[in-house]
């Protein structure tokens, strides 16, 4: 869970920047927006992908119970 917070709160910084560059005409600023922006994106990819292989190992793990039950 955290790593969706701090996935979010990166985005709103980025987006936070990127509308101060907008605003003064600072290009710096605005890369470095879009920039915090896109890595807010990779951060939500990476905790998406930590999760759904937690829920696979869970399911695995469920399943592998389930059979050695059904063997004994």
């Amino acid at each position: 869970m955290s790593n969706k917070f701090d996935a979010a709160a990166k985005d709103a910084e980025g987006k936070l920047e990127s509308a101060y560059g907008e605003l003064t005409g600072d290009p710096g600023h605005q890369i470095k927006g879009k920039a915090k922006q896109v890595q807010a994106s990779a951060m939500n990819v990476a905790g998406n992908l930590k999760d759904g292989a937690a829920s696979a190992a869970r399911g695995v793990r469920d399943t592998a119970g389930k059979v050695a039950d059904d063997l004994s």
